[in-house]
């Protein structure tokens, strides 16, 4: 099968990485890719992923069988039916299922509409009528841009100053442009937070392992939110128990409810969840793997990766028996300098070998010339596989000095809660 992966983060070197593996693979392109992604897969340069005429051009004269759509922009701008109204196979939401992260205010009611547990909320679009309601409110609150932010649409404030100021970023100074004309606040939740993804060909869904993801910058969930600054799995936290209960509470009611709403959801449902005192809450959807969770996730998937993909796409996917390997695996983001604020570009990076059970997926890198530099905010994210949590832990840190640049910056607690 000749497969194009639609993305160029860690996220995309990982499913490369992992597609690579397939005996069903005969050729792997990726667009636009990246330096890291180029060990597996044939780099396409040239062509704009919202020029869908272009991408649907690439794909047949290429004799493309399958199509990958990584990130939530292209989803969101509706590339799968784009693809699929020209009968290539493409992996993925329609336009309308991926409305269940492109707008947290459709999510929001959508959950309200579907008896799927949520935090209480309430959604603005006029600033001033935001700021009478947290006057108004006794409790902690969470204030999120309603469209796609890249992962930086999510404010924690601690006071109402900061509440008020983040109103006024989204609304009055629209420093999150579109994506900010509404807001939803609500209720901030305590506890810990899972992220589970799960297949889904629109009717039937199969959880993946669980993992955590670290969105604070910096040890002990201090600092800004950031897109993810590592993760493990699996996460311990989240019990057989448990886990059953968000498949019949969550995972399953948001199929079936997309289904009946006629957003019918193939692909990847990503439901994260907060693991609070009185049940799981979810914080949010989003309607694709994760990034970083895909990078600890499909290193433990020993299932063929497409035959999966493709039961999605044909409705099949009970006739799939998808089995995981034992053991763990951990990922620690290397991030520029000034991330997430303003990060610093255009540095260095100089690599020395990994072992076997380590893998390097390059999230912000370009190639200038013959070498790498850095081209964003999260440049890596370095993966190791082990016996179990602890021994991934060791390894990665152990190695953590093999890739560097200047300025790199990285959290030392990544899944220090499982340990603990």
């Amino acid at each position: 099968m000749n497969v194009l992966i639609i993305g160029s983060g860690g996220r995309e070197h990982a499913l490369a990485w992992k597609l690579k593996q397939s005996p069903k693979l005969t050729k792997l392109y990726a667009l636009p890719g990246n330096p890291g992604i180029a060990e597996f897969a044939e780099n396409v340069n040239g062509i704009a992923v919202d020029n869908h005429a272009e991408v649907i051009r690439f794909c047949k004269d290429n004799q493309i069988d399958l199509v990958i759509v990584g990130p939530e922009v292209p989803l969101a701008d509706g590339i799968v039916d784009s693809l699929s109204a020209e009968g290539i196979r493409c992996f993925g939401p329609s336009q309308a299922a991926a409305e269940i992260e492109a707008s947290k205010v459709f999510s929001k009611n959508f959950m309200a509409r579907n008896q799927i547990p949520t935090a209480r909320y309430v959604t603005f679009s006029d600033f001033e009528e935001a700021v009478d309601h947290i006057h108004k409110i006794d409790y902690p609150v969470v204030i999120k841009a309603s469209g796609l932010a890249a992962g930086k649409g999510v404010i924690l404030p601690e006071t109402l100053d900061e509440s008020i100021s983040a109103l006024e970023a989204m609304l009055v100074k629209n420093e999150f442009a579109s994506a900010g004309a509404e807001v939803v606040i609500e209720e901030k939740l305590i506890g810990q937070e899972v992220s589970l993804m799960a297949f889904s060909d629109g009717e039937y869904c199969v959880p993946m392992i669980p993992a955590q993801d670290h969105k604070q910058l910096l040890d002990g969930d201090q600092g800004p939110n950031t897109g993810g600054m590592g993760t493990y799995a699996p996460a311990p936290v989240l019990t057989n128990e448990l886990l059953n209960e968000a498949i019949e509470k969550v995972l399953q009611p948001t199929i079936d409810g997309m289904q009946n709403e006629g957003r019918k959801f193939i692909g990847v449902l990503y439901a994260g969840l907060m693991l609070t005192k009185d049940g799981i809450r979810v914080l949010e959807f989003n309607c694709r793997f994760g990034d970083p969770e895909t990078q600890v996730v499909l290193p433990l998937l020993e299932t063929d990766l497409i035959e999966i993909l493709e039961a999605c796409i044909d409705g099949k996917l009970k006739d799939v028996n998808i089995k995981w390997k034992d053991g763990a695996a951990v990922c620690v983001v290397l991030a520029s300098k000034g991330y997430p604020e303003k990060a610093e570009n255009g540095k260095l990076v100089t690599f020395k070998k990994l072992p076997k059970d380590l893998i390097c997926f390059h999230s912000g890198t370009k190639f200038d010339e013959s070498e790498i530099v850095t081209s964003g905010g999260r440049v890596f994210g370095l993966t190791a596989f082990g016996n179990d949590i602890a021994n991934a832990v060791q390894k990665v840190y152990s190695n953590i000095d093999k890739v560097s640049f200047d300025g790199m910056q990285y959290r030392k607690d990544i899944a220090q809660k499982a340990l603990s």
